[in-house]
């Protein structure tokens, strides 16, 4: 079997924050949207459903995490999670706080506006840190 390896298109797309006992935690690089990414770092997957049964538990777990700390830490009125995977086969979990003063609100995001990249990573990448140290087994990039 092959070793886990992130998509390319991640990788462009996104900035890893850190690692969860199962995931990656991204995020996306769209200042628009407040946005983490879990990666399952399994390798060679497509769907939920291709992961062991374990990990299937243990991405649910990650994925509720993650969902209750966008939601607490940001008042988020909604998260919308999704994993879509039409534009990068690789599994991965979108988490995405939405708000009805969000730029494509009520619509889906994909698609609705050009990305805005953070004007300042590190800082950006700094407070989601921070954000995340409440998720048990988190560990940082």
């Amino acid at each position: 079997m092959s070793e886990f390896c992130l998509h390319p298109q991640l990788v462009a797309d996104s900035l890893l924050l850190g690692e969860l006992p199962l995931c990656l935690v991204l995020l996306a690089n769209d200042r628009q949207y407040p946005w983490l990414i879990l990666v399952p770092k399994r390798a060679e997957l497509r769907e939920i459903h291709h992961l062991s049964e374990q990990d299937q538990q243990q991405l649910m777990r990650e994925s509720c995490a993650v969902a209750a700390l966008l939601e607490s830490e940001l008042s988020a009125q909604k998260i919308n999670v999704a994993a879509l995977g039409n534009m990068v086969a690789q599994l991965h979990v979108h988490h995405v706080a939405r708000f009805s003063s969000d730029a494509a609100w009520p619509a889906p995001i994909w698609g609705k506006h050009p990305a805005l990249a953070y004007d300042a990573p590190d800082e950006q990448i700094s407070g989601w840190q921070g954000r995340l140290k409440a998720l048990v087994g988190f560990t940082a990039a």
